[in-house]
């Protein structure tokens, strides 16, 4: 329809329910609701007390989210075991993303309350971001848009089976 502007688009459907926002009480907490459906709620590794998810707002492809099962919000009230695998985790979603995807580098990292950035303050989580030179490019600087090669399912499906298993 209209007149071709000669413009590219980028189709992302998936955005639609960020970008109209809402309670997020409405539907619950994500990270609580995220383990009862591996494939639906992007989980990608399962451990006793934590769990690796897939970010469904990513930063850059193969954004993982490391996850409490217990419904805590700030670090200090996590416990010993809990901080353990919640570390150890962290280093194989490393493993993993280089093994996937040649990751150059990462960012690692929690935002500790709403205030620090926290987009669900509720429930820790921290953030392994995977990074390669030039990852920052013009899109997101100029165009405010990040572009995404692979659709998150694909994304979960290559990490999971990628994923050691526990032992």
């Amino acid at each position: 329809m209209g007149e071709p502007d000669g413009l590219e688009r980028l189709w992302t459907p998936w955005r639609m329910a960020y970008v109209q926002g809402g309670d997020p009480s409405d539907t619950g907490c994500p990270f609580c609701v995220a383990p009862e459906n591996d494939v639906h709620g992007l989980v990608v590794a399962r451990g006793k007390t934590v769990y690796a998810i897939l970010n469904r707002f990513p930063y850059n492809p193969g954004h993982l989210l490391i996850c409490p099962y217990r419904h805590v919000a700030d670090y200090t009230d996590i416990d010993g075991a809990e901080t353990a695998e919640l570390a150890a985790f962290t280093q194989t979603a490393m493993k993993v993303v280089r093994a996937v995807s040649a990751a150059h580098g990462f960012n690692l990292g929690i935002n500790q309350g709403s205030v620090a950035g926290a987009g669900v303050a509720g429930h820790l989580h921290q953030h392994v971001v995977p990074r390669w030179g030039g990852d920052a490019n013009f899109m997101p600087v100029i165009g405010r848009t990040k572009t995404l090669p692979q659709l998150l399912t694909e994304t979960r499906d290559l990490l999971a089976e990628a994923w050691p298993a526990s032992p």
